[in-house]
Parts: structure tokens; sequence; C-alpha cells
């Protein structure tokens, strides 16, 4: 199992948009990343103070990074993320320390 993490910015004033998008995450997004073949075994975002940490294990990193390219569902919810987020890429984040 691998561990991927990413990091993103809200923009100003846009933090209880992204709150209240991801209260309603569309089950064709949820299905695009369960039915995909990189095993996705957690997925957890977190947000503080406009900045969001994403954290995955997956069997297979280079499988989401295709759903993420080339899913339907995701390019709908990109859509809807755009005006909520800054723009740029998201930033992945290199795992320096674990524990267990």
């Amino acid at each position: 199992m691998v561990r991927i993490a990413f990091h993103l910015e809200i923009k100003d004033g846009k933090r209880d948009a992204y709150r209240t998008e991801h209260e309603n995450v569309p089950a064709a997004l949820e299905e695009a990343y369960l039915e995909s073949d990189a095993n996705l075994e957690t997925y957890s975002v977190f947000e503080s103070d406009g900045h969001v940490f994403g954290y995955m294990e997956v069997d297979d990193p280079a499988v989401i990074e295709q759903v993420m390219a080339e899913s339907d569902a995701q390019a709908e919810w990109n859509e809807v993320m755009d005006p909520i987020l800054e723009d740029g890429d998201d930033i992945w984040l290199d795992e320096v320390y674990r524990m267990i």
C-alpha cells in the first residue's frame, strides 16, 4: 500500500463553499475512485484556515492519477471546485517520516 498526500488552498471567502460542497460529494466521483484498479483503501480530506490536506492509501498511485486526468466525474468536480480553489496544480507531498 502506498501513501500519497496533497495540499491545496481555498480562495479567500470560499471556505464555507468548500465545506458545503464536501457534504455531498457526487456518488459518480466516489465510484470513479473506488472502482478503479488503484485499490483505494483510505481517502481523507482535512481543512484548516483555507489549507486543504488530502491523504490516500492505494496500491497504484498511477491509476489514481489516471482517474483524476480522465474521469468525467472528476472533470465535473473540478468545475465545481474551480471557483473555490486557488489556481494552480495540487501540490503533491513527499512522505518524509512514518512511525508505523
